[in-house]
């Protein structure tokens, strides 16, 4: 594989799924480079899943359309197959099976694919090649899913929330996974709740909310979107109004998340001394005040009204 950026490998155009009266998807699109990774974050709900099972192949959408690599599910179902590698949310294989087994039975679905050993070191289960699979970790379990969804060399591979659930060791060993696969020309498509996974692995953002795509860009380019130079963070003894807040020399924008404050603010200095005078003028007490950089978190909470990670 080699680098194609220039070239379009997923594209989606006025995505509709309808479940019942529930409308998961309304009117999503998409479009993905060769060779770079879009991660797709929302929170719960928010059609994420949904929109990846439609680019997959695993449901059909009621409106809209999917091209893959130029190819359509309708007319090109198994040249599609071919050419992708799906990690989903949540695999159950079976427990009385071998990993080199397992991996076996799936390399048998492809009329071409990766040596079984090779694809055994590059997810770093080597050593569990013949351990039982009710014997492996959740990190193992989730790089043999990685490793099922390498076999056939795909051009394409879809990822969704690989990492959750799993300790930091194990998030970067797959982390360093979905890299390689990438430096080789790659493109990923990635759902995760994982701010800091997201800021590292993925080239360009889709904020999803209500199913629709409310952001689009590059890290950075996100984050910039706030025109902040940093995020204030407080609780007051009593309510102050979004208003009053807004009013404040150098905030620009207001948002109380989980009886948290939250200031984005042009001026840190002249936002804080602000907020106290505005406090004290009102005898309220303002506690467990912070500030930091924005974040893509910051960001989402802006975006949605909610964190990325609620439960």
């Amino acid at each position: 594989m080699g680098p194609e950026s220039s070239t379009v490998a997923v594209r989606a155009r006025g995505l509709v799924k309808r479940f019942g009266d529930v409308v998961a998807v309304d009117g999503l699109d998409l479009e993905v480079h060769a060779g770079t990774c879009l991660g797709v974050l929302g929170p719960n709900g928010a059609g994420k899943t949904t929109t990846i099972e439609m680019l997959e192949g695993l449901l059909a959408p009621d409106a809209g359309s999917i091209e893959i690599l130029g190819m359509s599910w309708r007319d090109s179902p198994r040249r599609i197959q071919e050419a992708i590698g799906v990690q989903l949310q949540e695999t159950n294989f079976q427990e009385k099976v071998k990993t080199i087994e397992l991996l076996r039975l799936f390399r048998s679905f492809y009329r071409d694919g990766l040596d079984l050993d090779q694809v055994l070191v590059s997810v770093g289960l080597e050593e569990k090649k013949n351990a039982f699979v009710s014997k492996l970790s959740g990190g193992q379990r989730q790089r043999l899913a990685i490793g099922c969804a390498l076999l056939s060399k795909p051009r394409i591979l879809f990822l969704d929330e690989p990492t959750t659930g799993l300790d930091p060791q194990a998030r970067r060993r797959l982390w360093e996974i979905v890299e390689g696969f990438k430096a080789e020309g790659g493109t990923v498509i990635l759902t995760t709740h994982y701010m800091e996974e997201a800021e590292r692995l993925a080239d360009d953002l889709a904020i999803v909310d209500r199913g629709k795509v409310i952001a689009r860009g590059s890290p950075a380019s996100i984050i910039a979107s706030l025109h902040a130079e940093s995020v204030v963070e407080f609780t007051a003894g009593s309510p102050l109004t979004e208003e009053a807040l807004g009013e404040l020399s150098g905030v620009e924008e207001v948002l109380g998340v989980d009886g948290t404050v939250r200031l984005s603010v042009s001026n840190t200095q002249a936002a804080i001394v602000a907020l106290f005078d505005l406090a004290r003028g009102r005898s309220i007490e303002i506690e467990g005040l912070s500030t930091h950089r924005p974040t893509l978190e910051d960001v989402f909470v802006t975006l949605t009204g909610k964190h990325l990670r609620n439960e």
